[in-house]
């Protein structure tokens, strides 16, 4: 595609799910959909092809954007995506922030949480279920990046007052604390029993099934190629083409 913008390069983790594949290129369809002017492209970290470094030589001299599909600052973040675009030493590459916390990623996991099952009242009765008997268990993969724990857990309150206050409690699939089944443990001795597993993950896979498998109520599912997804991943290319 030939286009002065510089290639928007969504940088997605990996996965043996098959699913995960197949969601992330629809997201992109979107993306491109939104932006028809730019080239857009995908590359993954490990695991799945094409891999990131592929991706890159792919494009030859010019400008890139890695706009990564991660929703919080990690390792991955911090070393790995830098890495790549020291190795591309034909392009001039750009690094977006990760895509959370954000409003438009909160927009996304309460319409998921709608989807599954989630009432939609007025505001005197969301003001009630906010004291009586509803939470939420915010699933992410996990960090042992205290930077990415903060992430999730801004992302937790951000989505706690789009709920109307009900209580959001961040919880993880590996590498931190608490897991989902504590997180939903916390909230019923708070004596919140009717609660819901909101997905903070990009794709289907292990950890998501794991996590909307321990919900005793609703789970979402994930973020997937929801609309404000592909206004989030263009809303970080742009921010990183303005950043000086």
């Amino acid at each position: 595609m030939h286009s002065d913008s510089p290639a928007l390069v969504v940088v997605a983790h990996g996965s043996r799910d098959p699913r995960a594949l197949r969601t992330i290129t629809r997201l992109l369809d979107r993306v491109r959909e939104l932006r028809p002017g730019v080239d857009v492209r995908l590359g993954h970290i490990e695991i799945s092809e094409p891999l990131l470094s592929a991706t890159l030589d792919g494009l030859g001299p010019g400008r890139s954007v890695l706009v990564p599909l991660l929703l919080g600052r990690g390792v991955h973040i911090k070393r790995d995506l830098p890495a790549f675009a020291a190795g591309a030493t034909l392009l001039d590459t750009r690094i977006a922030a990760p895509l959370g916390p954000h409003p438009l990623l909160v927009e996304a996991l309460y319409e998921r949480l709608v989807e599954a099952g989630w009432p939609v009242h007025d505001a005197d009765d969301r003001t009630y279920r906010a004291r009586f008997g509803t939470g939420v268990v915010l699933a992410a993969a996990g960090s042992r990046d205290p930077e990415s724990a903060a992430d999730t857990r801004r992302t937790a309150e951000l989505l706690s007052v789009r709920l109307g206050g009900v209580p959001v409690v961040p919880a993880y699939a590996s590498a931190a604390a608490p897991t989902v089944p504590e997180a939903l443990r916390a909230l019923a001795d708070r004596g919140r029993h009717r609660t819901a597993v909101a997905s903070c993950f990009t794709a289907p896979g292990y950890f998501a099934t794991r996590a909307a498998a321990s919900a005793p109520w609703i789970a979402a599912a994930p973020l997937g190629a929801h609309p404000a997804m592909a206004r989030l991943l263009l809303h970080r290319y742009d921010e990183a083409l303005a950043s000086p």
